[in-house]
């Protein structure tokens, strides 16, 4: 690219020649964009900021929290609580949503995040990231009760009005949507800034990789069965081609694969635990996810309909996902919804 467009300028563009985000918004994601070079700096230091290793206590999901887990998250609590563009934020590590306190001004925005995704990977140096999510909160009411509950974050994805995720890789990336499109901004850390660096991103409709995680194969239903064998058998198979398997355990490293270069992923329900509809959460990764891989030309459906119009009615709701190149994706759904 012949210009270095910050990210702080593009938004800014965004703002004032598309008309396409109001002021409060573009602010909160140039906070959340601060937030994520310092968690960078953090996953950057490793040992020698002693950041690694277990916590040695579990988030609300029975998960073993990492510290830069928990790091992560006070630093996008600290990072957002004060600048009146919030009225609360939920964490994927948190039991319940975090209300901005009253000493701060309180804004019209819902900020909802995993504040490290692929937590398994950090103290083996693998790629990891950060996901959120930006809702308007929906009930102004100011004689209520409680300004702002749990029930103020159930909205289907389709609501959302921002999402984007930070790869904290060999270079940090960030990734954005503010329903025009997917851009992409690498940090220079000269400069200290995100810079564009990719826009308009398209994802191929067709692919020969797909991600999940295959040792869970016995426990797959099956569709998905049906599916991954069909890939494996190659060009000798019903799929004439040959198809490539990539897992990193890490959403945002698969997905972020999947935006540059195609691919499907599937972390699809399975029998190990049957009462749960899958394994990711819907409100901090499914959907934040699936809008970027819609808005790039994808798509994504929890195998029977499509993500962004699944209604929430818990904060910590699970989903089975399965998003990327529209014609492998489709074709999954066909699977699991035969005529």
């Amino acid at each position: 690219m012949h210009r270095r467009i910050s990210l702080t300028r593009y938004l800014v563009e965004k703002q004032h020649n598309d008309g396409r985000i109001p002021p409060e918004l573009r602010l909160l994601l140039e906070v959340v964009a601060r937030a994520c070079k310092r968690i960078s700096l953090a996953v950057t230091k490793g040992a020698l900021g002693e950041v690694l290793g277990s916590a040695e206590s579990e988030n609300v999901q029975g998960e073993v929290q990492k510290k830069l887990d928990i790091i992560a998250n006070e630093v996008l609590i600290e990072a957002n609580e004060w600048g009146g563009h919030l009225a609360a934020m939920a964490s994927e590590e948190m039991d319940d949503i975090y209300v901005v306190p009253h000493r701060f001004p309180k804004g019209e925005y819902l900020l909802l995040f995993d504040p490290l995704d692929g937590s398994s990977n950090i103290d083996v140096n693998v790629s990891i990231g950060t996901i959120f999510s930006v809702l308007r909160k929906q009930n102004d009411d100011p004689q209520a009760v409680d300004p702002v509950s749990a029930a103020d974050f159930l909205q289907a994805g389709n609501q959302q009005v921002a999402a984007g995720y930070c790869v904290y890789g060999p270079q940090t990336t960030l990734v954005l949507t503010v329903g025009d499109g997917v851009a992409m901004f690498t940090l220079d850390r000269e400069q200290g800034s995100f810079v564009l660096t990719a826009e308009g991103l398209k994802i191929p409709e067709d692919t020969k990789e797909f991600a999940i995680n295959m040792s869970n194969l016995r426990h797959w239903d099956a569709p998905v069965k049906r599916y991954i064998d069909e890939c494996l058998q190659g060009k000798e198979g019903p799929r004439g081609k040959d198809f490539n398997m990539r897992w990193v355990a890490s959403m945002v490293a698969d997905v972020h694969r999947i935006m540059t270069r195609g691919g499907v992923f599937m972390y699809p329900w399975d029998k190990r635990e049957p009462n749960k509809p899958g394994k990711l959460r819907l409100m901090y990764e499914a959907n934040p996810m699936a809008w970027l891989i819609e808005q790039a030309g994808g798509c994504a459906t929890d195998g029977r309909q499509r993500i962004l119009d699944i209604q929430p009615t818990q904060l910590h709701q699970r989903v089975s996902v399965v998003l990327g190149s529209k014609n492998e994706v489709d074709r999954v759904t066909r699977y699991h919804n035969p005529l």
